[in-house]
This record gives structure tokens, C-alpha cells and sequence, in this order.
């Protein structure tokens, strides 16, 4: 399943695209792509993995992915019960800085410009009171020529440079080296598993049988990789989980939360969340309720 390198559906001319996906589900594979990355969530929820970071991502959501950063965008599981054409619908901007010219970048002009690109090797989320005018730039990019597109483009990161402050990181120290075809692969049939089966007990013999590796050289290759724990990665998934279940109201108690997401007791579900969010879970919910009224 050599499915990690992944290449836009791009004119060979343009060095800024923009697909727009109609889709049942996004796509469903851990991948990278040399072009620097924007998209737009329109519809459609999941969990967004950059690296080894995983958080939820819903509509009018945006996000930027730096060239060559591994991610993936995992629909919720009711994109496949209900596969209908539109579920997953977001637009992505694809942009090939290596077709710009180092003296271009190099303008006084366009010294914020540059000091920006440099911040988002791995990626950033833009803050949600930005997301409806970001948007609608996004969604008229379509319709523009080629031209129109790039300075558009261009005029997108002056505004992120100068106007927007509180820029959320898609970043936790994950490879600070070029990952392999075949360190790819086998990072994303972990990951695969890891977002398919978190609540169950998943075992280090189990997902060491997935990597293919014994167990020992399983926990040394993921740290290597990832700078954290499996049990720790784990975890975060987990309570990823947990707290979209909390903003879709999707169940009866903490409890249920808890035992839901594959955790053996509400105590330490408990403890999980508050080292993970900072917060018990309990706080969470209240404040959670308070930012929706």
C-alpha cells in the first residue's frame, strides 16, 4: 500500500491550484505532497492528523499544511454509513513555492511574506474569527485565471502576516528529518489502525504485529519517529474523540465517554483528559456549553 506520495491533479503550467472535493469521504490516506497546502472545510468532520498531531476538524475550519508534511484528513465513521456525494466538500489550495523565484521572496516587499512562509513547515490553523473572510477568498479562488489566482494567493499570506496573531500550531516535534517511502507506509498503517480500532485494547504485541517489528523494536522506532509514546499517542486520539463526542452532544456521561473511547475506568479517563486538554473533563463540557449559548 505505497500510498504516502501523493500529487495534485495540477496543470503542469500553474503554480497555485485549487481543487474542490465532492466527496463521500476525504481522502482516506496518510500522504504528502511537495506543493504547500490550504484548505477550506465546508462540510464535512473527522480527525485531522499533521505529523504526529491529531485534533478534530469540522466546517469552516482552515488550515495550512507545509510541503512535504505528512496528514491526513480522516472522516467521521457516519461519512461511511451515509456515503452520499457532498458530505466531505472543501476546497484546497495547492501552491509550489519551488516555482517562485528565491530573489522574488528576497523583495523588501515581501520581507513579512517570507518570515511567514518560514513558520509553517509543518502547519497552522487560522483562528475561527478569520475563518468567514479567509473563506470567502478561498471560495471565489475557483473562478479566477491563473494570474489571479497567485496574486490572490500572495495577498492571502500578506493578510495571515500582518493580521492574524494567534495562529494555532499543527506541530509536537514530529520528524525533523525527511521520512522514507517505506517508513511512510508503515507510519500509516499504524496511524490507520490507531484511528480504526482506538476503543479497543491495543495491545504493544498487537500494534507491533501491525508494524511489522517486534515489540521492543516497535516502541523505539515510534519514539524515534514521533517523540512521544504510543501509549501516548494513543491517548490523544482517544481524547480527541472524547471531546468531539462532547461538542456533538453524543452522550449520556462522563462514563459513557470514558469506557466509549477505550479507556478501562472513568478515573482514569479523568486523569487523561486533564493532562491532555488542561482541563477535567467536567470543565471541558461546562465550557464547552457556555462558548455555544
Amino acid at each position: 500500500m505505497k500510498v504516502l506520495q501523493f500529487t495534485p491533479p495540477v496543470p503542469q503550467e500553474d503554480s497555485v491550484i485549487v481543487d474542490e472535493d465532492f466527496l463521500s469521504h476525504f481522502y482516506n490516506y496518510f500522504h504528502r505532497h511537495k506543493q504547500l497546502q490550504i484548505t477550506l472545510i465546508i462540510n464535512g468532520s473527522g480527525t485531522l492528523m499533521v505529523g504526529n498531531y491529531s485534533q478534530s476538524f469540522k466546517p469552516n475550519d482552515v488550515y495550512i499544511v507545509g510541503a512535504n508534511q505528512p496528514h491526513i484528513f480522516k472522516s467521521d465513521p457516519h461519512h461511511f454509513i451515509h456515503p452520499q456525494v457532498g458530505n466531505a466538500h472543501a476546497i484546497h489550495i495547492f501552491f509550489d513555492l519551488e516555482r517562485i523565484p528565491k530573489a522574488f521572496l528576497e523583495l523588501p516587499e515581501m520581507g513579512l511574506i517570507s518570515r511567514f512562509l518560514k513558520t509553517i513547515q509543518n502547519g497552522l490553523q487560522l483562528p475561527p474569527k478569520h475563518a468567514i473572510q479567509v473563506g470567502g477568498v478561498i471560495k471565489k479562488l475557483k473562478n479566477k485565471s491563473s494570474l489571479e489566482r497567485l496574486l490572490a494567493v500572495i495577498k492571502l499570506f500578506q493578510y495571515f502576516s500582518k493580521e492574524v496573531k494567534e495562529w494555532k500550531s499543527l506541530h509536537t516535534g514530529f520528524l525533523s528529518y525527511p521520512i522514507s517511502d517505506s517508513e511512510g507506509i508503515r507510519m500509516n498503517d499504524i496511524f490507520q489502525f490507531t484511528l480504526d480500532h482506538y476503543a479497543e485494547n491495543i495491545t504493544l504485541d498487537r500494534i507491533a504485529d501491525i508494524a511489522n517489528i517486534t515489540p521492543h523494536a516497535f516502541c523505539k522506532y515510534f519514539k524515534k519517529h514521533t517523540r512521544k509514546t504510543y501509549n501516548t499517542f494513543l491517548n490523544e486520539i482517544r481524547i480527541n474523540e472524547a471531546c468531539k463526542r462532547i461538542m456533538n452532544s453524543s452522550y449520556d456521561g462522563i462514563s459513557t465517554i470514558a469506557y466509549s473511547t477505550g479507556f478501562n475506568s472513568a478515573t482514569n479517563f479523568n486523569r487523561v483528559f486533564r493532562k491532555t486538554t488542561g482541563m477535567s473533563p467536567s470543565d471541558y463540557i461546562r465550557a464547552y456549553k457556555s462558548k455555544s449559548r
